[in-house]
């Protein structure tokens, strides 16, 4: 079997969506217009800076994460298993997470949110979650409440739990962080950076493409693992 092509992943990993949903772009610019000609009130400013700021511990959080660049390793080599069954097996989804979260840390957002929404596809309701606070902190209410909803829908066979304990989770980075300083808290390097900056270059779409294996290579000299 040959690696899926991006838009065989795109088909294959979609993300679920309804009428309600579904992505108009031209109504979507309409939305953002509408947005930012809007007066907001400072307690939406409030909610979407605090939405920002969670956002950037979650992302820091699962970049400090032990395996974070052994799954972006994998998602670099195309297959999640070694003997891959289905165009989904070629895509790492938490290595699309950790991805995502990189981007995200980076500066390429809506690249972020492009891998946050294949990870979510598949079913990882930490990619929901991030997507939820992303929403959140442009001040996009409606997707915020829409990807929440996704993150804590009631457990599929499969049975991952919603991410009730998740806030606890970060509180508790949170203070590990101020423990350990910026050193500990998972701040992409300049070199890390400059890396993600080259993929952004290289594609001519917009949306930075799957990472290679120099990407994952500085991103272990980052964490320290191999």
């Amino acid at each position: 079997m040959t690696p899926a092509s991006i838009d065989d992943l795109m088909t294959d990993v979609a993300v679920p969506t309804t009428a309600a949903h579904a992505f108009d772009p031209a109504a979507g610019l309409r939305r953002l217009a509408a947005e930012a000609a809007r007066p907001r009130r400072a307690p939406e400013l409030a909610q979407a800076r605090l939405s920002r700021q969670r956002l950037g511990v979650v992302c820091r959080w699962v970049l400090h994460e032990p395996n974070a660049a052994a799954h972006v390793d994998r998602l670099a080599r195309g297959q999640s298993s070694p003997s891959p069954q289905r165009a989904e097996d070629f895509l790492d989804i938490e290595g699309a997470l950790i991805f995502a979260c990189l981007l995200h840390l980076t500066g390429h957002c809506d690249s972020a949110q492009f891998w946050w929404q294949l990870a979510a596809g598949a079913g990882l309701r930490a990619a929901d979650y991030c997507l939820h606070l992303h929403h959140a902190g442009r001040g996009e209410l409606r997707e915020a409440q829409h990807w929440f909803n996704q993150a804590n829908r009631e457990p599929s066979e499969a049975g991952a739990p919603p991410v009730d304990g998740l806030f606890n989770l970060l509180s508790v980075f949170t203070q590990y962080v101020r423990r350990h300083g910026s050193n500990a808290s998972g701040v992409p390097t300049k070199s890390l950076e400059a890396e993600v900056d080259r993929l952004a270059s290289s594609g001519g779409c917009g949306i930075v493409s799957r990472p290679d294996r120099r990407l994952a290579a500085e991103l272990y000299e980052f964490t320290g693992r191999r």
